[in-house]
């Protein structure tokens, strides 16, 4: 379970700059603590959610990762905080504050937001484009080589192996990378073998708060469909029991725990549901071993340098795909819920999402700024609950959701 987690688990803090070992230590104890909350009774391994890589990514570069870690602590506050409204009103509350029509259009900002930084580090530049740290020629065939495999692995690999589409790309590009002897051992020798993992302890920042209290919208949603489709594989419903409630109550825990020491936030996992599935392993307790043996790994020194060491046209082979699947996640919400943009206040709800996002608008009274998905997510919101319903509109939103409860 840990290994198939492991790929995507480790991509996350390599791409936002912060610390492999203080990820697996974060997943770790994340895991064990949302076992806590839910009696361990769920067979999952929380670790990165790919959802927070764009405002991690600008809030180290804006207000360091101390201020940014605070921030993702009170995203967790607030999935505390829909624990407790979805126990008092129901599920029903989640999905009249942020249906397809909201979610969608945000999770495709999500994606799109960051295909520059893919394509900026497939050339072998810096996320930003500033700096070459890779000859342009060469980082491509190392990009192409991790991107295809990745694209191989996840199309046409069989059972276990089909887990594992990111752990293959990053293992075929940086064997290329040795070849080509792009990859500097410097940091691994210095490092220890066995070592704290270089924790970071959260500051709070106005700014950084209100920025990241939106991030958490999709990650929320995503948490149902994760839990819809566990419950499918082992044949039991956890909305019921232990309850939407207390899954989602330990997410926000995790993550405020992870947030605390550095690593970034801990959501529910899908790889693991697939590796769930493949396996039949639906013992919550072979999840509790991952989690010690993630916090073990943690310890080892060596292991975080030499995951430092993948060289950046490695990973942006990688990000291209990465990044384009979460933009069509958003985009197969928006049509597996048949939301249909001719109607005028969907267009509208969609368009000016996705404009907002992807074209970089900043809103900002005196020091405090808020740009990206954060503005994304309120702009969506308030548009959703402000926008009168077109005539007609409220009997197709009835069956959808009929059909949803079905």
């Amino acid at each position: 379970m840990l290994f198939v987690a492991f790929g995507a688990l480790v991509l996350v803090p390599l791409l936002t700059g912060l610390d492999p070992n203080v990820a697996l230590f974060g997943a770790g104890v994340g895991t064990l603590l949302f076992q806590l909350v839910t009696r361990r009774s769920v067979p999952i391994f929380l670790a990165s959610s790919f959802a927070f890589i764009a405002p991690i990514i600008y809030g180290t570069q804006t207000w360091g990762i101390p201020a940014t870690m605070g921030g993702l602590m009170v995203a967790g506050l607030v999935y505390v905080a829909l624990g407790a409204v979805i126990k008092v009103r129901g599920v029903a509350f989640i999905h009249k504050l942020l249906p397809p029509v909201v979610v969608g259009p945000v999770i495709m900002v999500i994606g799109l937001g960051l295909a520059p930084t893919a394509v900026n580090m497939a050339l072998g530049k810096t996320g930003d484009g500033a700096y070459q740290l890779v000859d342009g020629q060469l980082a491509m065939w190392i990009a192409a080589a991790s991107l295809f495999t990745t694209i191989a692995v996840s199309v046409f690999a069989k059972g276990f192996f089909k887990l594992l589409p990111i752990i293959s790309g990053i293992i075929v590009g940086y064997s290329l990378s040795l070849i080509f002897g792009v990859v500097d051992f410097t940091p691994v020798h210095q490092a220890a073998w066995f070592a704290l993992p270089n924790f970071t302890f959260p500051e709070f920042n106005i700014n950084a708060i209100l920025f990241m209290i939106p991030v958490a919208i999709a990650p929320a949603v995503e948490h149902v469909g994760d839990m819809l489709a566990i419950s499918n594989v082992t044949g039991k419903d956890y909305l019921k029991k232990p309850g939407l409630h207390r899954t989602i109550t330990g997410d926000g825990i995790a993550t405020m725990a992870a947030s605390f020491i550095g690593a970034p936030p801990n959501t529910t996992y899908s790889e693991v549901t697939g590796a769930v599935m493949l396996t039949k392993a639906f013992n919550p307790v072979i999840m509790t071993w991952a989690a010690v043996c993630a916090i073990v790994l943690a310890l080892v020194g060596k292991l975080g340098a030499m995951l430092q060491t993948i060289p950046v046209p490695v990973m942006g082979g990688i990000m291209i795909l990465l990044f384009g699947s979460i933009a069509t996640v958003g985009l197969n919400t928006l049509i597996k819920n048949q939301v249909d943009l001719h109607k005028a206040r969907n267009l509208t709800i969609v368009g000016v999402t996705l404009v907002f996002g992807i074209g970089g608008m900043a809103v900002g009274i005196g020091d405090f700024n808020l740009q990206g998905v954060s503005l994304c997510g309120i702009v969506a919101i308030t548009l959703n609950l402000i926008l009168p319903n077109d005539l007609g509109e409220s009997h197709v939103v009835d069956n959808a959701q009929m059909e949803e409860d079905k």
